[in-house]
């Protein structure tokens, strides 16, 4: 059973998520309660417009909210620690003429084992100051011409 912990108790640590950790549906895992879980994604998603930093791994452990395992949670209490961590940092939008848009995209063209779908996404600046950006998910499968034939 996963044990309770404030915040403040928490280590802070440096990464939202350990690089290279890939996500699935788990079975090996334990189920845990679909409310809270979608509770913490609630949050997350919240702590988002302040962090976005931390808005693709929240995006990942979002995807889960049907079947949540012990594996996700532990995902979210890393999140956490990170953001217990960063509470000093922060955005910082300074006031400038030299106004400039640039957009920066990106596709995730590597399948998710679970549902063989692939992820895009952008970040737009104004200025050099991130305004805004998304990550989306496709809604169909992508199959190459020789797994067609």
């Amino acid at each position: 059973m996963l044990k309770k912990l404030k915040m403040e108790d928490c280590k802070p640590i440096l990464t939202p998520m350990v690089a290279g950790c890939k996500l699935r549906i788990d079975n090996s895992f334990k189920d845990v309660d679909q409310r809270l879980y979608r509770s913490m994604i609630g949050s997350l998603l919240y702590v988002t417009t302040s962090w976005p930093d931390v808005m693709q791994v929240v995006g990942k452990v979002a995807i889960f909210q049907a079947a949540p395992k012990e594996s996700h949670i532990i995902t979210i209490k890393r999140i956490l620690q990170y953001l217990n961590g960063t509470t000093k940092y922060g955005l910082w939008y300074l006031k400038c003429s030299n106004i400039i848009i640039q957009a920066f995209t990106y596709a995730y063209w590597e399948k998710r084992i679970d549902d063989r779908k692939s992820t895009s996404g952008a970040a737009f600046y104004l200025g050099g100051c991130l305004v805004s950006w998304l990550r989306k998910k496709k809604t169909s499968s992508l199959l190459s011409i020789v797994e067609i034939e």
